[in-house]
Parts: structure tokens; sequence; C-alpha cells
């Protein structure tokens, strides 16, 4: 009979073993993501008032996104020379039932060209038509890929255009 209550007895402190350090860990995790949030709760704050302020000014301004004459589609424009470019939503070429969605900046040299950026936009459409998935899959099609476009947008913008950074790459 004692063997039976000592066998209990352990269960006991067992599972009381696990539950006081997991509740210790709980409220010191709370703890540290409490504090932490509270020092960064100004910089957050300071941030989304400059993003606002910045939106405003836009605002007066007639915004950022540039619109040209003949209709081409709205171009996203930074100060630094950047050219956020309309998302590039295409099939592959095989199998065809699979969609791509790029969504790439350009960093030009000197002042942004928006007509250079639409062109340079219509071609990576028109490329990205003929590539089929196995051509983009991993790590090697990836960079592969990468080459391919600042390789295109070399020749399409003369060498205006010194990078093409990519902001997402969705295959469907």
């Amino acid at each position: 009979m004692e063997d039976g209550q000592e066998g209990q007895g352990k269960k006991k402190s067992g599972l009381m073993a696990l539950v006081i350090p997991l509740v210790v860990l709980t409220v010191v995790g709370g703890g540290g993501g409490w504090v932490i949030g509270n020092m960064l709760a100004p910089q957050v704050k300071q941030a989304e008032d400059a993003a606002k302020a910045a939106e405003a000014a836009a605002g007066e301004k007639g915004g950022d996104a540039k619109k040209d004459e003949e209709g081409l589609a709205p171009i996203s424009t930074e100060a630094n020379g950047v050219v956020a470019l309309e998302p590039i939503t295409t099939n592959l070429a095989y199998p065809s039932e699979n969609w791509i969605r790029l969504e790439v900046a350009l960093m030009f040299n000197g002042p942004p060209d928006v007509q250079i950026a639409e062109a340079v936009h219509q071609d990576i459409m028109a490329y990205l038509r003929t590539v089929s998935l196995q051509q983009v899959e991993g790590p090697r099609g990836f960079q592969y890929l990468k080459d391919d476009l600042q390789e295109r947008v070399d020749l399409r913008s003369e060498g205006r255009v010194s990078k093409v950074m990519f902001r997402t790459l969705v295959i469907e």
C-alpha cells in the first residue's frame, strides 16, 4: 500500500515540477514583452506621425504617383531615385495554369524617368510570359531570373537604371 501512495506523490511532484517553471517563464515572457513594447511605443508613434505628415505633404503637391498624359499606369516615385513599378501578374509559359506576380522597384542613376520605367514594366511582363516554372524553381532559378531581368532592364534603360530590386515574387 505504501508503494501506491509513493507513486501518486511522485506523479504530483512531477506535474508541479513542470507547471511551476512554465508559469514562471510565461510571466517573465509577458513582462519582458510589456517592457519592450513600452520602450518601442514612442518610436512607433514618431514613425506614424512622420508617415502622416509625408502623406499630407504629398497630397498638397498632387501626390507622389505620377501618371503620364498618354495614359501610362501610375508609378510611385521616391525622392532617392527609386521607382516602384505596378505589380506584374501574368501566366507562365509552361505550365500555363501557373501564375506569377512580381513587384519590383527600379533604382535610377539620377532623376527617375517614368517613360523608361513604363517601358521596363512592359518588357518584364513580356519576358515573364516566356518563362517556364522549371526555370525559376529554387534559389538558382531565382538568381537566374534576377540576372535576366537586370540584363533586360540595362538594355531597355540604356544604363539609366542601376539596380532592379525585388519587392515580392509569388508563383501560384
